[in-house]
């Protein structure tokens, strides 16, 4: 060993134990349920919907103290000065105003407006507040669909993996005959060819399992390189619902739809406060003053009360065109919400309907596998002695390997339409 092999070997642990880093960081065993946690912790996504929600209700609350008692400090320090003509001398006289006032304000009534901006503001807290539910079940049906996309890549692999083997194993039994003259060049080519083949796409769903992986990372927290260990693995459990239950349960629970209730009473609001400028508005005023041509200005001191009603007589329409665009716009909340809810009908159908021909695909994929797998031995066994042909086998390879990426595909399809549905039906987040 040299000077400079020594040297990095004493160096490199030192810098790795300096920054913190581990060389054989243990992987990280997850079920779904830990991937739900961890993204409810950690994305970023929840923690905007939950700072929503307290912009919201500090919105709320300054929509309630808008109907309070104000108080307000008025501090005035002013020189000005007079004309000869005012004064009757032939020349300017200077002044020093030094004021303090303290005034209190009422709203006593105000047409509705200020009762209605609130129960605008606690609607707008309950629509945050859905919103952070609807952030949490699209997380979960997110965190979901990336845990189910790992395990179709693993499986894949592993397929892939499998193929793999039987050519090699093909490869060797052919070479083996081709030494002994008992087939052409031509089989050692093409088997040479289908295992390149088999061996690439391999690779391709290393690949693709690699980047599901950093997928899931990055939806629950974790660093995009941390290996994970997923404990749960593709289930086939037959659905208890039927359709009509799953569409019931879907306008009962959706929280979309809840928010377009709101949302719609928010709009006939709007009316409200629209009309608001038509009736009369009423504020309560008490104010202490003090003034002194001398700093601090508190020498001398009077009070005031006073009651202000004002009423618009005439705006030229304009609070009329006001009231006729807040009518408008409560039929086009309205329609959206018709629109809302035939949507999440439309998709809890669709997504039923998916589950249920995925489920028919399992069962004749995985009839497949089982024909795929007696059919391979039966080639195997008749190319090795010599009934079968080279074409026969590698067919038969192929067929077992398309077997069972479609049986994958079926049951990846089945849970990943589950997840869907129950997200379109608006299942809670527990």
């Amino acid at each position: 060993m040299n000077r400079c092999q020594h040297y990095f070997q004493i160096i490199i642990p030192i810098i790795l134990l300096m920054t913190g880093q581990s060389v054989f960081a243990a992987p990280v065993e997850l079920s779904v349920e830990d991937c739900t946690t961890l993204a409810l912790q950690n994305n970023y996504t929840i923690k905007y919907a939950k700072s929503a929600r307290e912009k919201s209700y500090w919105a709320m609350s300054e929509a309630k103290k808008n109907k309070g008692l104000s108080v307000s400090f008025t501090h005035t320090d002013q020189r000005y000065s007079t004309p000869p003509d005012q004064t009757g001398t032939d020349a300017y006289r200077y002044t020093n105003d030094f004021d303090n006032q303290i005034a209190l304000t009422l709203p006593v009534y105000t047409g509705g407006k200020l009762e209605n901006q609130i129960a605008q503001a606690k609607l707008n807290l309950k629509v945050s507040e859905l919103d952070v539910e609807v952030a949490k079940q699209q997380l979960k049906l997110t965190v979901l669909s990336d845990y189910l996309t790992v395990l179709e890549y693993r499986n894949e692999v592993q397929v892939n993996q499998e193929t793999v083997k039987n050519y090699e194993e093909h490869l060797k039994l052919v070479n083996a005959k081709f030494e002994l003259g008992l087939v052409a060049k031509t089989d050692v080519l093409s088997s040479q060819v289908d295992l390149a083949g088999a061996q690439n796409n391999l690779i391709t769903a290393q690949n693709n399992y690699a980047n599901a992986v950093a997928d899931l990372n990055n939806d629950i927290g974790l660093p995009h390189t941390t290996e994970v260990v997923l404990k749960d693995n593709f289930t086939y459990e037959k659905y208890q619902h039927t359709l009509e239950e799953c569409l019931a349960y879907g306008l009962a629970n959706r929280p979309e739809l809840t928010q377009y209730e709101a949302q719609v009473a928010n709009a006939q609001y709007d009316v409200d406060i629209a009309k608001s400028a038509q009736r009369p508005t009423v504020s309560l005023t008490a104010a202490q003053d003090w003034y002194d041509s001398h700093l601090l200005g508190t020498k001398n001191g009077n009070w005031s009360v006073k009651l202000t009603t004002s009423l618009n007589v005439f705006d030229s329409g304009i609070t009329a065109s006001q009231v006729k665009q807040a009518q408008h716009n409560v039929d086009m909340v309205k329609d959206q919400a018709a629109q809302q809810r035939d949507t999440i009908l439309l998709n809890v159908r669709q997504y039923y309907l998916s589950m249920q021909e995925a489920e028919k695909q399992m069962e004749t994929t995985k009839v497949s596998v089982n024909q795929a797998e007696e059919n391979l031995m039966i080639q195997k066994a008749s190319y090795e002695v010599g009934i079968g042909t080279n074409l026969d086998l590698r067919d038969a390879v192929v067929a077992l390997d398309t077997a069972k990426k479609n049986y994958i595909q079926a049951l990846y399809s089945y849970n990943t339409n589950k997840a869907n549905l129950e997200q379109a039906m608006g299942m809670p987040v527990k």
